[in-house]
């Protein structure tokens, strides 16, 4: 998009928000700091998402920080002010029938003034939950047939950390240090590690090298690793000692019984090279026959239908951040076919985690960040 398309965007939306929202301000000072911000926003947003443009590091992952913040709450705001004033419209239609009896000024009033109010701390407890360490979920996932000698067995998964203008090496050596807590049999990484080419982001990357677990670390791609040059990544990340499954699967042996450990790349993966275009039974080609179970690494929910047909018994994804923070948790759905937790589809498990860092503005609300504990256990029915 053209700087002037965005700047002419973001205008139009801060000036309807301002419209709707600046008549219930009687107070001077109060009108005035929220055309203050309102304005700040109007700028602030658009040269966030252009500074890669027209700077460079540092200068251009302060201004997108400082760009993501805003774009974090003026989303709130928009959505907010937009519900008000359906609610409002609903309202004077009710008035219509009984006039007189709801105030419709005073409630006019008080909703203009409550909706930045509600924004700003959605955004504040949002930033808080975003920057935080991610907690650990622990899931146990039943299995028919289950081995004794896989009964137990751990998977970690971290999914969707985004490393980029806001989340650095700092922040990933805290989920590097909850993950190693865990001593979990595997690791699993299910996309969108990063945002960013491998010169920028090598060093902030680089302590999940550090990773510890019985049988490795591995990955598959996200659609952004495809942004951000997937092929120089792919080098980068077996550089560090993580193995990246690319339509093709690993044997994990425990106590006489196996465990298959599969991966695909990013469902749309095949847009951007057609060498990369997500194929679940040529993961599973091979594999032995009698296998306890069946894992499959695959970044996008989308794939379970593939997944299930090629004989898997469980598939972990990420992608959709659980909708990140409210009201979008109610849209994924449109998109995906899981939005979170553990859903069946037939006679496979799939696990959606609602990811480890976020995407764009650091906000989280009502779709908390995770480190999902996975526990393969028999399942008794």
């Amino acid at each position: 998009m053209s700087p002037a398309y965005l700047l002419g965007l973001s205008t139009a939306l801060h000036v309807y928000v301002g419209a709707r929202l600046l008549p219930a301000f009687h107070a001077p000072w109060a009108a005035a700091a929220l055309t203050l911000l309102l304005i700040v926003s109007t700028l602030f947003v658009p040269l966030g998402m252009l500074a890669r443009r027209y700077t460079k590091p540092p200068v251009s992952d302060s201004l997108a920080a400082i760009g993501l913040l805003f774009m974090g709450l003026f989303s709130s705001l928009l959505v907010l002010t937009a519900l008000r004033d359906v609610a409002l419209l609903l309202l004077w239609l009710a008035s219509l029938a009984a006039p007189g009896a709801i105030g419709l000024a005073t409630v006019r009033d008080a909703t203009g003034i409550a909706v930045p109010l509600l924004a700003l701390f959605i955004t504040l407890i949002g930033f808080w939950n975003a920057r935080r360490t991610a907690g650990v979920v622990t899931v146990r996932v039943p299995l028919r047939g289950l081995p004794q000698a896989l009964e137990g067995f751990r998977i970690v998964q971290i999914s969707d950390i985004h490393v980029g203008p806001t989340i650095r090496r700092s922040y990933i050596e805290g989920i590097v240090e909850a993950v190693n807590r865990l001593k979990p049999d595997l690791v699993a990484i299910t996309g969108d590690l990063v945002d960013g080419p491998v010169p920028e982001l090598s060093a902030h990357v680089a302590p999940l090298a550090r990773l510890l677990s019985k049988h490795g670390s591995f990955f598959v791609t996200g659609n952004h690793e495809y942004y951000s040059g997937v092929l120089p990544w792919l080098v980068e990340l077996k550089r560090l000692g993580i193995k990246v499954l690319h339509n093709e699967h690993v044997v994990i042996e425990r106590g006489g019984a196996t465990l298959v450990l599969a991966g695909v790349p990013d469902y749309n993966a095949g847009h951007f090279d057609e060498s990369h275009r997500s194929k679940p039974q040529q993961a599973m080609a091979g594999a032995p026959e009698d296998a306890g179970a069946r894992v499959l690494l695959a970044h996008q929910p989308r794939s379970a239908p593939a997944a299930a047909q090629a004989g898997f018994d469980l598939q972990l994804s990420g992608h959709t951040h659980g909708g990140q923070f409210l009201p979008w948790n109610f849209f994924v759905r449109f998109q995906q076919p899981f939005t979170a937790g553990l859903h069946r589809l037939g006679r496979m498990w799939v696990y959606v985690s609602r990811g480890t860092g976020y995407w764009g503005p650091p906000k989280r609300f009502g779709a908390p960040s995770e480190i999902t504990e996975l526990m393969l256990v028999a399942a008794t029915a």
